[in-house]
C-alpha cells in the first residue's frame, strides 16, 4: 500500500507539472497573440513606454520571449514555480490585489457549495438506485428511472433562474413572517448569497446543484445492487436467517459502492461546471464566479492559479478513491 500511494504521489505530481506547463505555455501564446496585457494596468489610458515597462516589469512581462510567436517562455515558467513554492501567487492586473487573498476567501465558498452539492448526489442516488433494485419491474422501479431522467434533462442554469425567481422570494416571505426577520431560519431562502450568513444562504443552491447527474448516478447504483442481490454470499446470508434489510444494508449496499465510488470522482467534473453557474446566478462569491470574472477581464495570474487548484482537487480525489476500493473491498491489495 504505501509503495501504491508513493508511486501515485509522483504520478500526481508528474500530471500537476504537466498542467502548470501547460497553461503557462497557453499564457504566454495568448500574450503573443494578443499583445502584453499589462495595459489593462491602466484601463482606459494610453501609458508612456517608461511606465509600461516597468508594469511589464512588475507583473514579469517583460521578458523577450513573449515577442516571439510559439516560444513557451521556460524562464518565466521557472520564475513562476519558484513564487509558488514561496506562496506567492501574483496580484491582478486591475485593482493590484493579491490573488493569494482572493482564493482565501473564494475557496471557503466554494467548499461550501461542494459539499452540499456531494452529499445530496449520493444520498439521492443511494436511497433512489436502493429503492428501484429491491422493487426491480415494478411501479416504483419506473417511477424513480423516469423521474430522475426527468430531473436531470432539466439544465442546472434553468433550476436555479426558476428558484430563484419564482420559488425564493415567496418561501423568504413565509420563512421570515413565521420565525422572524433576524432568525437564521429566515436567511434560508434567499435568492442570493448573504456573506453574514454563509452557510444558511448556500444549503439550497448546494442541494439543487446535487441534481445534476442524479438519473445516472441511481441507474448506476440501481444495476450495481442488481448484480449482487442473486449472488452466492447474498444466497448464503438468507440462508443463515438475516434479515432482508441486514442483508440489504451490510452485504449488498456495502459491496456494491466501488462503482459508485468511481462515479462520484468523475462527477466532480460536472459539479464544478455546474458551480460556475450556479455561483453566477446566487451570486456566491466563489472560485467559479472567481473564474469567470477572471476570463471576462484577461488576469492571467487568476485564471492559471484556479486552474491549478481545480487540477490538484481532481488528482486528489482520483487518489482517494483509489484508496477507497482497498476500505471497501478487502480482497483488493495494491502492489
Amino acid at each position: 500500500m504505501g509503495r501504491y500511494v508513493i508511486r501515485r504521489l509522483l504520478q500526481a505530481l508528474l500530471t500537476l507539472g504537466l498542467v502548470l506547463f501547460l497553461m503557462h505555455w497557453l499564457m504566454a501564446l495568448s500574450v503573443q497573440v494578443r499583445g502584453n496585457p499589462a495595459r489593462l494596468f491602466f484601463g482606459d489610458r494610453t501609458p508612456n513606454p517608461a511606465a509600461l515597462a516597468q508594469v511589464e516589469a512588475m507583473y514579469n512581462l517583460d521578458d523577450p520571449c513573449y515577442d516571439r510567436l510559439g516560444d513557451p517562455c521556460v524562464a518565466p515558467f521557472v520564475e513562476r514555480l519558484q513564487a509558488y513554492a514561496a506562496g506567492d501567487f501574483g496580484t491582478t492586473l486591475r485593482g493590484n490585489r493579491d490573488v493569494g487573498e482572493l482564493l482565501a476567501i473564494s475557496i471557503p465558498n466554494t467548499l461550501r457549495l461542494f459539499a452540499f452539492s456531494i452529499i445530496t448526489l449520493v444520498v439521492l442516488a443511494m436511497v433512489f438506485g436502493s429503492w428501484a433494485a429491491r422493487h426491480r419491474g415494478r411501479i416504483q422501479d419506473h417511477t424513480v428511472r423516469g423521474g430522475t431522467i426527468l430531473v436531470d434533462s432539466v439544465p442546472v442554469f434553468l433550476i436555479m433562474l426558476i428558484y430563484t425567481s419564482l420559488i425564493a422570494v415567496p418561501l423568504t416571505r413565509w420563512v421570515r413572517g413565521v420565525f422572524g426577520d433576524d432568525a437564521a431560519i429566515g436567511q434560508l431562502f434567499r435568492p442570493t448569497y448573504d456573506v453574514d450568513y454563509p452557510w444558511m444562504t448556500i444549503i439550497i443552491p448546494g442541494l439543487l446543484l446535487g441534481t445534476a447527474g442524479l438519473a445516472s448516478m441511481t441507474r448506476l447504483v440501481r444495476a450495481s445492487q442488481l448484480e449482487n442481490y442473486h449472488a452466492d454470499f447474498v444466497r448464503t446470508a438468507h440462508a443463515k436467517g438475516l434479515t432482508r434489510g441486514r442483508v440489504a444494508r451490510v452485504h449488498i449496499v456495502r459491496n456494491s459502492l466501488i462503482p459508485v465510488v468511481t462515479a462520484i470522482g468523475y462527477n466532480f467534473a460536472f459539479i464544478l461546471t455546474g458551480a460556475v453557474v450556479t455561483e453566477g446566478i446566487v451570486q456566491i462569491p466563489g472560485m467559479g464566479q472567481l473564474l469567470w470574472n477572471a476570463l471576462l477581464t484577461t488576469e492571467v495570474s487568476i485564471v492559471i492559479t484556479s486552474f491549478v487548484i481545480i487540477a490538484v482537487v481532481v488528482l486528489a480525489v482520483n487518489l482517494l478513491v483509489d484508496l477507497l476500493y482497498a476500505v471497501l473491498d478487502p480482497r483488493i491489495r495494491y502492489a
